[in-house]
C-alpha cells in the first residue's frame, strides 16, 4: 500500500455536513467552522476542513488575513485544510456577512439544506460543507497542503460523480435521523476528499517539496510506504536505504529535503499517531501500546507521547471518554 492510501485509511473521517447555497450579486460572506449549526452537528470534531464547490456562476475568494485573490467559476472546488477564516463573494469589498448569520431560504425541495443571500443580481450557486477528520492521523497530509486549495473539477465522468456525491451529501445532511446517515456522510466526505487530493497531487510541479511530493518520489515514496506498512519493525536508515536502492546518506538527505524531517523522526511521529488512535479507540494496556510503538519501557513511551501531544497516554485516553 502506498503512503497516501495508508494515511487516508487511518484518517477516520468522523462526519460531514453539506449545504446548498445560492447568492446573488453583490454579496460577500466571511466563512469558518464557527457556524453554530455546524458546531452542533460536528460536536467533538478534532479538526475540520471547510470546502466549496461552485456549481453555477463565478466569485472570488481570499483568506481573511491574506492578499492573494483566487477567481472561482463553475466546476471549481476550493478547500481550506486548516479551516482558515476566509472571504468569498462577487465583490470582496462589500461588507461581509458572517456565515453563521445566514438563514436558510424556502426551497421547493424540502429535503435540501439551503442558504440564500445577496442583492438580486447575477447568481452564484455552490455546495459548501465541512469534513471532520482526525488531526492526529492526518498531520502529514494537512501540513503538506496550502491554506487555500483550488482544484478545477471540470467535466467528465469522474467530475459528474463528484458533483453527484456532493448533491447526495446535501440531502443526507438534512436527514440525519435516517438510519446510517452519519456513516453515509463520512464515506461521501472521504470519497470527495480523496478525489480532490489525487487531482491536486497530479498537478504538482516536478521538483517540489512536501509530503505529497515525497509520496510521488520513486525512492522516498517507496521508503514511506515501507515505514507505513510495517511501523512496528525495528527500522534503521541503512536497511531502509538498501530496500529503496539508495545509499544511506542519499536517502537521509533526500527524505529530509522532501518530507521535512529525517526518516527515523518521521517514523517516531507516525508510531505515536498510531498509538494515539489506539488509545482513543480501545482499552489495550499501555505497556502493550508502548511496545508496539517501538519503546522498550512504558516510561520512555510516556515521555515521548507527552512531548508530541501535550498529555501523557493515560490522560489522552481519559479525554476521549
Amino acid at each position: 500500500m502506498d503512503a497516501l492510501s495508508d494515511v487516508l485509511k487511518s484518517v477516520r473521517f468522523e462526519g460531514a455536513l453539506y449545504v446548498n447555497a445560492e447568492f446573488t450579486a453583490p454579496w460577500c460572506m466571511r466563512g469558518k467552522y464557527g457556524m453554530a449549526s455546524v458546531r452542533q452537528r460536528l460536536a467533538g470534531a478534532e479538526h475540520v476542513v471547510y470546502f466549496h464547490l461552485i456549481t453555477e456562476g463565478s466569485c472570488q475568494v481570499k483568506l481573511a488575513d491574506g492578499d492573494d485573490v483566487f477567481g472561482l467559476s463553475a466546476g471549481d472546488l476550493v478547500l481550506f485544510p486548516q479551516d482558515d477564516r476566509h472571504l468569498m463573494g462577487s465583490d470582496l469589498h462589500v461588507a461581509p456577512l458572517d456565515a453563521e448569520n445566514f438563514n436558510g431560504g424556502n426551497d421547493p425541495a424540502p429535503e435540501l439544506v439551503r442558504l440564500q443571500h445577496g442583492g438580486g443580481g447575477a447568481v452564484t450557486r455552490f455546495v459548501c460543507g465541512f469534513l471532520a477528520v482526525n488531526r492526529t492521523m492526518c498531520r502529514p497530509l494537512l501540513d503538506a497542503l496550502p491554506r487555500v486549495l483550488r482544484i478545477p473539477i471540470g467535466d467528465g465522468m469522474a467530475s459528474g460523480l463528484l458533483r453527484e456525491l456532493l448533491r447526495l451529501g446535501v440531502v443526507e445532511s438534512s436527514l440525519t435521523a435516517r438510519p446510517g446517515a452519519q456513516s453515509t456522510l463520512a464515506k461521501l466526505a472521504e470519497l470527495m476528499f480523496v478525489e480532490a487530493l489525487r487531482r491536486y497531487a497530479a498537478c504538482l510541479p516536478p521538483g517540489g517539496k512536501g509530503w505529497l511530493a515525497a509520496v510521488h518520489d520513486a525512492q522516498v515514496g517507496h521508503a514511506l510506504a515501507l515505514l507505513h506498512n510495517e511501523p512496528g519493525r525495528a527500522w534503521t536508515v541503512d536497511e531502509l536505504a538498501r530496500k529503496v536502492a539508495l545509499s544511506r546518506s542519499a536517502l537521509a538527505e533526500r527524505f529530509a529535503t522532501l518530507v521535512g524531517e529525517p526518516p527515523m523522526q518521521y517514523l517516531t511521529h507516525w508510531r505515536l499517531a498510531l498509538a494515539a488512535r489506539t488509545l482513543r479507540s480501545g482499552r489495550e494496556a499501555l505497556s502493550r501500546v508502548a511496545e508496539r510503538s517501538g519503546y522498550e519501557s512504558e516510561a520512555a513511551f510516556n515521555r515521548a507521547f507527552k512531548r508530541q501531544f501535550g498529555l501523557p497516554p493515560a490522560a489522552w485516553r481519559r479525554a476521549a471518554v
